[in-house]
């Protein structure tokens, strides 16, 4: 019988690693920060709806990721706490329609993170603009990247290996 509590911890730090190494792996490309950003470890978010082991993950994955990237100390707080938000909301709607599960990081990061571009990084553009772009990026990265990852677990056993379950 396997122990419940060690494979959530083993997935939540797993998710957290990718998390970090996709955030990393973007950021060479100049793509995980500033006011147009695609960061393709935004695309994780949609793993809550099969495992609740990503919800931390995610959480704890931001946060080294944005204090590796060398984010200022709100964007640390503020933008892991928008992660945070959007994956214990898809973790809430996973029983929902599938096409859901993007939609709560997209709000969360697009409602919380232009606030801490525009007043933690001094970005001069307008507010409403740095709106569009955090949405633009979130649309890439969760809507469009996440619901391929989603569709690629959905329709193979990876299911299975997510919730626990064995072969037997």
């Amino acid at each position: 019988m396997r122990n419940k509590k060690v494979l959530f911890l083993v997935q939540g730090a797993a998710i957290a690693a990718v998390y970090v190494v996709m955030t990393w792996l973007t950021n060479l490309m100049g793509l995980a920060s500033g006011v147009v950003q695609v960061r393709l470890s935004e695309a994780l978010t949609v793993l809550p709806a099969f495992t609740p082991a990503a919800v931390p993950g995610l959480f704890v994955g931001c946060i080294i990721s944005n204090t590796v990237t060398g984010a200022v100390i709100w964007d640390i707080v503020f933008g892991s706490l928008a992660t945070l938000i959007g994956a214990v909301f898809t973790y809430l709607l996973r029983d929902k329609n599938k096409w859901l599960a993007p939609l709560p990081p997209i709000l969360a990061n697009t409602l919380i993170v232009p606030f801490v571009l525009v007043y933690a990084y001094g970005v001069p553009d307008a507010l409403w603009f740095v709106f569009l772009t955090v949405f633009a990026g979130e649309v890439v990265s969760c809507g469009f990247v996440g619901m391929c990852l989603y569709q690629g677990i959905d329709n193979r056993s990876c299911r299975r290996l997510l919730a626990g379950e064995s072969r037997e």
